[in-house]
């Protein structure tokens, strides 16, 4: 029977140290793979960087041409998509500093119409290169320095004829005769109908179109500022005859051009704030204000309610210049109305389509 020797005291201290250092480096190695699992679950998904794009702008070439000649005048190069018209003309006036953007009218075709500024410039393009045909119009002014110096010349020439000045009456027959209350309510209803337009110029009216050629502010001016001689030097002349019917006659029609003149204010303001549903405008329609009835008749009531005015005024004086005044002022305010109506009835066809432009019945 043989014995089983025991290992010595230094071969015992061996297997241990042995033993010792493969248990170590087991755990230190457990250990190190936590760690790095801890860190890459800490870091999210591994992902591969993102490849940056970059985005590319189209941008777009303008080339103007004279619209007799069709020469070219010069390129707007770099335009970008987002521009308007406007954008474009301020460009073109840079390079050519004698036609300011108010000036320049721009056209798809040498017949067509000329472009709003406000058109964006993208939807002219067929292809990078856009061809518009430029035309002069001319010395131009604002369209509230139109109306403020056309609408002030009435004012301030009917008031040098009533004050009678020694150089338009003889100063003796002004001084003799008598003046007829209706001269002075003539005097108060003309100036308070061109301080309604003078007010209504600033405050209420809202131009969609930045500016007119100049001839057209001569034209008017000279218009209304004839026709106001004309009616001032005959109501104010010392022989002026009075209404037939006197003092009846004249407070009928001045009671009639006030509520005209009245009609016409609240019809304005309406058309300046019109009322919206959702998105899309609404055509004004009638408020409790019993002027703004006649929209229910009329699409144009602030043209109607400037006939009566001047219809009230003819029969408050009694006077052929202002009888003629008054009918070019229906003739002209029914081809505007015509005008008007017809651009309500693309917009707004169902609730237009049944209403007269400016009469009801007759136009």
């Amino acid at each position: 029977m043989h014995r089983r020797q025991k290992p010595s005291a230094s071969e015992h201290k061996r297997d241990l140290a042995a033993h010792g250092g493969a248990l170590s480096m087991s755990h230190n190695d457990t250990r190190s793979f936590f760690n790095f699992s801890q860190l890459v679950l800490s870091a999210g998904h591994l992902k591969s960087p993102p490849v940056l794009k970059h985005s590319k702008i189209t941008y777009f070439e303008v080339e103007i041409l004279d619209v007799q000649s069709k020469k070219q005048i010069c390129i707007v190069d770099k335009v970008p998509p987002s521009s308007t018209l406007l954008d474009v003309k301020h460009k073109f006036h840079k390079a050519c500093p004698q036609w300011y953007p108010s000036r320049v009218g721009l056209q798809l075709e040498r017949n067509g119409p000329y472009l709003k500024d406000s058109v964006n410039i993208q939807s002219l393009a067929v292809s990078s290169i856009i061809t518009l045909y430029f035309t002069d119009l001319g010395q131009q002014v604002s369209w509230t320095t139109f109306f403020l110096t056309e609408y002030t010349g009435p004012l301030l020439i009917y008031l040098l004829f009533y004050i009678r000045l020694s150089t338009i009456y003889d100063q003796v027959e002004s001084t003799k005769n008598f003046r007829h209350p209706v001269v002075h309510l003539s005097c108060f209803c003309h100036c308070l109908h061109y301080i309604r337009h003078l007010l209504e110029t600033l405050f209420v009216h809202k131009f969609s179109g930045g500016h007119t050629p100049l001839k057209n502010m001569i034209k008017g001016c000279a218009f209304y500022w004839g026709f106001t001689s004309w009616i001032a030097y005959y109501i104010n002349h010392p022989q002026y005859t009075p209404p037939s019917f006197g003092h009846r006659q004249a407070c009928f029609a001045a009671l009639a051009f006030l509520m005209c003149e009245a009609g016409n204010h609240f019809i304005n303001v309406a058309l300046a704030h019109p009322s919206h549903s959702g998105l899309q405008a609404c055509f004004p329609s009638p408020t409790y204000n019993p002027f703004t009835w006649l929209f229910l008749l009329v699409s144009c009531p602030n043209y109607t309610y400037e006939i009566g005015s001047w219809i009230s005024f003819t029969v408050m004086t009694q006077t052929l210049p202002v009888g003629i005044f008054a009918l070019l002022m229906v003739i002209q305010m029914s081809l505007w109305a015509q005008k008007k109506h017809k651009l309500y009835l693309k917009r707004f066809y169902p609730e237009v389509r049944r209403k007269a432009a400016l009469i009801p019945i007759i136009f």
